[in-house]
């Protein structure tokens, strides 16, 4: 299993219309055979902050889905702070 996470940062009021800008894209992602979870959002508390979260199924699917992601506009971010993880094992939290 593969899970990207991390966030951006951008002008507070160009966050809400960067998040907008890759609504097709979360949308398209969710329904690729091997996602498991696509989110990317508007941080509830740091008006600068867009959080982003990918689990998929392998790297295969990972790399697959990489080369018909086609995000929409955007502009480039403050900061990047996203890191790529591996794991071979998921269970319940509680």
């Amino acid at each position: 299993m593969i899970i990207i996470a991390g966030y951006t940062r951008t002008d507070a009021e160009k966050r809400d219309g960067a998040v907008e800008g890759f609504k097709s894209m979360v949308e398209r992602a969710r329904t690729y055979d091997g996602c498991l979870d696509f989110s990317i959002s508007a941080d509830a508390v740091d008006p600068t902050r867009v959080n982003l979260f990918e689990c998929w199924r392998d790297q295969a699917t990972l790399d697959a889905w990489r080369k018909v992601a086609r995000a929409g506009p955007r502009g480039k971010p403050r900061e990047v702070a996203v890191s790529l993880y591996r794991t071979d094992k998921a269970e319940k939290p509680f």
